[in-house]
């Protein structure tokens, strides 16, 4: 695999969740700093005993509600 895509979403407390596209892996960070460390330890640890994907992306997602008056 050459590049795992993790879905980041900020929460409301202002931390972050992040999932893995396509694999069952899932982490949150309270910082952008913590979620990257978070991110690239939750994927160190499932690929244990197989090859690791050679980059990981961070794409964050943001879901915005406008009201129309």
């Amino acid at each position: 695999m050459k590049e795992l895509v993790f879905e980041i979403t900020q929460e409301a407390d202002g931390g972050f969740t992040a999932e893995a596209l396509g694999e069952s892996i899932f982490t949150q960070g309270d910082t952008w700093d913590e979620l990257r460390s978070n991110v690239q330890e939750a994927t160190e640890a499932f690929y244990f005993d197989r090859p690791r994907p050679a980059s990981l992306r961070m794409h964050m997602v943001r879901d915005e509600v406008l009201a129309i008056a």
